[in-house]
């Protein structure tokens, strides 16, 4: 039975101790992004275990033998169900029309497009405007932190990682009351988002490069870039490049 998002609370409260006790023991030449790297890259081995025994099949299996269309079907309710937390994250960031925006999409796709089944907000020109609680604190100056890899969830950041339980608490597939279909409905859009990463997965394992590395670079960048809306300082602007981003007020 999946735990309750309660007990994920205190999950992450232990992985908060844990990483208090693991960055006490960093030596003085580690990344100052990632100070936590042996243990990150500990948990990044057993993530690539389990997605290459388990998640990778499964969704490899789901492409190719499950009709596209479903798929599409599948992918726009879950991101329709993303865009209810994206409306309140953008109402935090004072995004007037981002929050408007996300909104209608719901409203719409909602109502036209059966529980977000069929995507007709983007259709009709409404776009999507992504937003979660990691990049409302990124917004009102709460730096990222540390880099740090979660198990099963795979890259994130101390930031991040501390709103999950708020994520969760909110979150409508993990709230439902009926156990069987709460379950269901969390493995298939685990394998949904894995499926759409297949092409970029399989890239990056072909490829002569440190897969870690390469990861939490790319995963570093893709926040900041969401947190400034595409459009982030340099990096020499800043005095600390791993405390950032500098407060709403300044941009």
């Amino acid at each position: 039975m999946w735990v309750s998002w309660r007990q994920w609370g205190v999950r992450w409260g232990v992985v908060a101790l844990m990483l208090v006790s693991a960055g006490c023991a960093t030596g003085p030449n580690a990344n100052p992004k990632d100070p936590l790297e042996p243990m990150n890259r500990s948990i990044s081995k057993f993530n690539d275990t389990l997605d290459d025994n388990v998640l990778k099949p499964v969704a490899t299996g789901y492409r190719d033998y499950v009709p596209q269309l479903v798929q599409t079907g599948v992918s726009n309710f879950f991101r329709n169900l993303s865009d209810l937390l994206s409306t309140v994250n953008s109402g935090l960031q004072l995004k007037g029309h981002d929050t408007a925006a996300s909104f209608m999409r719901v409203t719409v796709n909602t109502v036209f497009g059966i529980y977000g089944i069929f995507d007709v907000a983007t259709e009709i020109g409404l776009e999507r405007h992504p937003e979660d609680f990691g990049q409302t604190l990124g917004y009102w100056g709460v730096p990222n932190g540390p880099y740090l890899v979660l198990p099963v969830l795979g890259p994130s950041t101390v930031r991040d990682a501390a709103v999950l339980p708020l994520e969760f608490s909110l979150d409508p597939v993990s709230n439902h009351d009926a156990v069987a279909e709460r379950n269901a409905a969390v493995f298939t859009r685990i394998i949904d988002k894995r499926a759409t990463l297949l092409k970029t997965t399989d890239l990056l394992s072909s490829a002569a490069i440190d897969k870690y590395s390469f990861t939490r670079d790319s995963y570093l960048q893709f926040r900041r870039n969401q947190v400034y809306d595409g459009n982030p300082p340099d990096e020499d602007e800043l005095l600390d490049p791993s405390a950032e981003p500098v407060p709403a007020s300044s941009k």
